[in-house]
């Protein structure tokens, strides 16, 4: 790694491990301020217009090219709107630690552009990551948790080291529900001990929602050209929905889970959330990578997922309509509406409603795995870094007690002590609940139902408008359509579709195992058809006498 090198980080910005111990912990914040700790003067204070809003990555390779930007100069653009945005002003929370050596990463990779030319599209391209990635440089690795402050682990995640070697610039980690909001059962999404609550930049008292909050929130707010976020179920989609973006859950296996804090290997994937179809095709080639636990992976993959970037993607598409695993308000229904209207128009052909009897009936023992697998994949992480501050799920049972008014100050670990209490994987009760996910969500759910109606694709709301932040009784989620395929380990591709009242509503198409091209292709052409996709207006509360849309 490069030497460490001053890139005018604000100070306050600047999260070192050093400075955590030294005045984080003793006074209980990162610098970063929480939901409670903002001024009301500076709610919904709208910042200045930059000219890197809403700016794509093929526009600032172009700008790089031309020599109206350097890498050095959109690291030291996108830390001066993280400042004005995320730590003041609208104070949205989504950045939980910034990478000291980002500007000197970036000086690297501008003197190698003019001596060798670009490695690829995200050459210099500066990025954001949740922080369950590891990364073994001078940021932590925390999850959001108290429990794991000065961790970093032994090597780079394999998402982190493919990154780095596409050429982008790592600029910091992004705030998430704690532990990838598998904690407890009553949590607020957004909210960690150590990072405190992410708001939604839309609307600020509102959740940002799923465990990816802060990538969602981050890109969104334009404080990077894109974000990696990661998913079990609904932690890439959902808060792609509730903020405006594009994210992609691929099929499990396609992006290696190697080095992320885990919840289960059954479901968890890394996936990008980018304000486009084509930056996030042009981050998913960049992550493409081997994953040893999925043994049903094609010998052959495309490389460069941009070649299916299709604007007729939507001609003679044959795509069923879910609407059973839901109820969403009238005003949502109406966007889910339009949404089909545009698709009809563009040639698609509507098998609407699709019947899948097996909707709504994997929830417990989806669950039931999750608690085994939790256990088990955290117990070996946490084995494999032997220089971690906690060694496994119980001892982070014990230091959240021990620290229970910082980390359980507004809800619980009850999804933990569960999970705790699960035997190995070899037990007669996983393996029945794992194969009975399969069967429904896989072979009985999305397979049986596009061999009958010989589909290309599904499409679903992918959630409703988010809810307010209430660190009280936790979530007031309206559900959503995420389980079925997060369940099968199938492709997820959430587009804006609409708004709400201001808020961003996002449709979900979703498929078999491996269909990503073909998920992009009709993502892209919906969306270049609609067009939906607007910049937050950082507004304080929702403006209920404006138009629903």
């Amino acid at each position: 790694m490069p030497q460490k090198k001053s890139n005018k980080t604000p100070a306050s910005l600047v999260t070192t491990r050093r400075a955590f111990l030294a005045s984080g912990i003793a006074a209980g914040s990162l610098g970063l301020p929480r939901l409670s700790e903002s001024s009301g003067s500076d709610a919904g204070q709208k910042p200045e217009p930059s000219e890197l809003d809403e700016v794509t990555i093929a526009e600032l390779q172009a700008g790089m090219k031309s020599g109206k930007f350097t890498s050095r100069s959109l690291v030291e653009s996108y830390l001066r709107r993280i400042a004005a945005i995320d730590g003041q002003g609208p104070a949205i929370n989504s950045v939980i630690e910034l990478n000291p050596e980002a500007g000197s990463i970036a000086d690297l990779l501008d003197a190698e552009r003019e001596s060798k030319g670009p490695r690829g599209p995200l050459h210099g391209i500066p990025v954001l990551i949740k922080d369950n990635i590891g990364t073994a440089d001078l940021m932590m690795t925390t999850a959001g948790s108290l429990a794991l402050i000065d961790f970093s682990p032994a090597k780079d995640s394999t998402v982190a080291s493919r990154l780095r070697a596409a050429g982008a610039v790592i600029l910091g980690k992004t705030n998430l529900s704690e532990w990838a909001n598998f904690r407890s059962s009553h949590s607020s999404s957004g909210w960690s001990g150590r990072g405190g609550q992410t708001r939604n930049p839309y609307v600020l008292d509102r959740n940002p929602c799923g465990s990816s909050s802060g990538s969602g929130a981050a890109v969104s707010a334009n404080l990077a050209a894109a974000a990696v976020g990661t998913e079990t179920d609904g932690s890439i989609v959902c808060p792609s929905s509730a903020n405006g973006l594009v994210g992609i859950k691929p099929t499990v296996g396609l992006i290696s889970r190697a080095g992320i804090i885990p919840i289960a290997h059954s479901q968890d994937t890394a996936g990008p959330m980018c304000r486009t179809v084509a930056d996030a095709a042009v981050l998913l080639g960049a992550l493409l990578s081997l994953d040893p636990a999925t043994q049903a992976r094609p010998s052959k993959l495309p490389s460069d997922y941009t070649q299916f970037l299709d604007r007729a993607g939507l001609r003679g598409a044959r795509i069923g309509v879910v609407r059973k695993s839901y109820d969403f308000t009238e005003s949502a229904a109406d966007v889910f509406g339009s949404a089909l209207y545009a698709m009809k128009q563009e040639g698609t052909v509507l098998i609407d409603p699709v019947e899948i009897p097996s909707l709504g009936k994997f929830e417990d023992s989806e669950m039931e795995v999750l608690l085994y697998e939790f256990k088990a994949d955290l117990n070996a992480y946490l084995a494999a870094e032997r220089h971690a501050p906690v060694h496994s799920l119980q001892d982070i049972i014990a230091f959240n007690q021990a620290q229970r008014e910082r980390e359980l100050q507004y809800f619980g670990q009850d999804l933990f002590i569960k999970a705790q209490k699960k035997g190995p994987l070899t037990e007669r009760s996983y393996l029945d609940a794992l194969a009975k996910n399969h069967r429904l969500a896989r072979r009985e759910g999305i397979d049986a139902v596009m061999d009958k109606d010989q589909l290309d694709a599904l499409v679903a709301m992918t959630a409703g408008p988010s809810w307010l932040i209430d660190l009280v009784d936790g979530d007031h989620d309206t559900g959503g359509s995420s389980s079925l395929p997060a369940v099968a380990g199938y492709p997820n591709i959430n587009v804006p579709a609409g708004f709400v009242f201001g808020l961003p509503v996002g449709i979900s198409f979703f498929g078999r195992a491996w269909s990503e091209p073909k998920l992009i292709q009709i993502a892209y052409a919906f969306e270049q058809t609609t067009r939906h996709r607007k910049p937050p207006q950082f507004l304080s509360t929702v403006n209920l006498s404006s138009s629903k849309s």
